[in-house]
């Protein structure tokens, strides 16, 4: 039977709670020093029990947005001057210092060609099967990296432990996805990519294609200029995970850098209840000289330019003025941005441009989703992405893209728990999620059936994907579109 709107309102509401954590969507170029700062810009953050493996937790960081596969000759590496981080909070306090994930890359040129006695002026010259030794000769530009844990003492200090390959070789990133000639077996390639550490941890650093999916250009044209049938679907349009229903993927055939890390649940375990919170941050030396054959000299210590728990925070919450200062800005001090979750503009919009019903102002449900643990409060607000460790995995072909919102065709709910809010995966729909609960669905407001009409991540390629676009193994994002074949989905098609 259909559910009336108090009684999904209570569901979504004690899931919510159960997992507090956000509701809202990706961050590309959103906010404008980050916008010129590409290769530091943190697209996507996700954090999800793994599918295959309950024992398991998978932290995945996305950075480098919207990248045009074609664009060669340097493609997309990944910036050795910025160092990449996975922050954890394990205790509840909210400040995520108890465990610190770092990586950092470096570098090496090669000549392409050498084995011909030819200088190569160009990085990569195929066929390129092997990130080192036999059938890698062709990389001319080849990255290794480094992963450090860094763990928090009951004494308050911290302990850097350098994570080593079990079987002592060196960390390599899966270079760009050149294309046919270059990379004859791309999935091939990226396999070797996939690298176990001590610790019982995993990793996997490289390009991937782009999984976020959403209606780009119509969502910040007017802003919110949505195509029909958006913005409100019919049941049956919006229970449909497979195909796009008006709406148009703008970042379908893009890729993204990904760095994903797995961890035994073991090494994660809070201290209190069964919640942890994560943040993922990206930072560059407070000094930075570029010398003409000399690369960068780096001095002083790292100043934070991009960090990401909740998707889209900065670019649907925090207004323009503050978005740079709220990038640099260490999440436990989120109070200082309060007032903008308290008054949300969006929400304005949506019943400016839509005659959407709304909430009153100021509100208090986003920041009790967003900044606070469920429970008794002991912690500073905090603006983390939260996930319960209690909660089982769904496996990957019965994912549902609305999480605790999901419906059948008749609007008979159907809720997948295990998605976001509590964590996030590569498939959960935070687009519409998003535009429902600032609408204020969760207070009786707003409509439960807002969308952009983008419903499924297209044309993600590889062997190993689900219909909707789920990668079903580690790292969990799709082999990345290649540069001589990429396909971008136009509107009208």
């Amino acid at each position: 039977m259909k559910r009336p709107l108090f009684a999904l309102r209570a569901l979504a509401v004690g899931v919510m709670l159960a997992a507090s954590t956000t509701v809202f969507s990706a961050s590309h170029r959103e906010a404008p020093l980050i916008a010129l700062d590409p290769a530091a810009d943190i697209t996507d953050l996700y954090a999800f029990v793994d599918y295959n493996d309950a024992s398991k937790v998978t932290f995945i960081m996305n950075v480098n947005p919207a990248q045009e596969p074609s664009a060669g000759p340097n493609y997309y590496p990944f910036d050795p001057n910025v160092l990449f981080a996975f922050h954890l909070d394990t205790n509840r306090d909210g400040v995520a210092d108890d465990m610190d994930i770092e990586v950092q890359f470096n570098t090496e040129y090669r000549n392409a060609l050498a084995g011909l006695g030819l200088p190569s002026p160009v990085a990569n010259v195929g066929p390129i099967t092997a990130l080192d030794g036999a059938g890698s000769s062709g990389l001319g530009l080849r990255q290794s990296y480094t992963v450090t844990l860094v763990k928090k003492m009951p004494n308050g200090t911290h302990v850097r432990t350098p994570l080593t390959t079990t079987d002592g070789k060196t960390l390599f990133a899966v270079p760009s996805n050149q294309g046919p000639a270059t990379m004859p077996n791309y999935e091939a390639l990226a396999a070797q990519g996939v690298r176990q550490l001590d610790q019982g941890v995993r990793v996997f650093a490289g390009q991937r294609d782009e999984t976020f999916y959403i209606d780009l250009g119509a969502t910040f044209d007017g802003p919110l200029n949505l195509r029909a049938p958006a913005p409100v679907l019919s049941d049956a349009q919006d229970a449909d995970d497979g195909q796009n229903v008006g709406g148009v993927d703008m970042l379908s055939g893009f890729n993204v850098s990904s760095i994903a890390i797995e961890v035994p649940r073991a090494l994660v375990t809070p201290t209190v209840g069964s919640q942890i919170g994560v943040y993922a941050s990206t930072s560059r030396p407070k000094v930075s000289v570029l010398r003409a054959g000399a690369g960068a000299t780096n001095t002083g210590p790292y100043v934070q330019v991009s960090r990401m728990g909740n998707p889209l925070v900065n670019e649907v919450l925090i207004r323009f003025n503050n978005k740079d200062r709220w990038n640099g800005t260490e999440p436990e001090k989120e109070s200082i941005f309060l007032e903008e979750y308290r008054n949300p503009a969006l929400a304005t919009v949506l019943n400016a441009f839509f005659g959407v019903p709304i909430p009153a102002t100021p509100r208090s449900d986003l920041s009790s989703v967003l900044l606070q643990y469920p429970g008794p409060q002991t912690g500073v607000l905090s603006e983390l992405l939260r996930l319960d460790l209690s909660v089982p995995a769904t496996p990957a072909a019965s994912q549902k893209r609305l999480g605790i919102l999901a419906h059948d065709a008749l609007g008979n709910s159907t809720p997948d728990v295990a998605a976001w809010p509590n964590g996030r995966r590569p498939n959960d729909d935070v687009t519409d999620i998003a535009l429902r609960v600032v609408s204020g669905v969760l207070l009786g407001k707003g409509n439960a059936r807002i969308g952009d009409g983008v419903n499924t991540n297209i044309g993600a390629p590889g062997t190993n994907v689900t219909p909707n676009g789920v990668a079903m193994d580690f790292p969990y994002l799709p082999t990345p579109h290649d540069g001589r074949n990429r396909r971008h989905i136009d509107p009208a098609e």
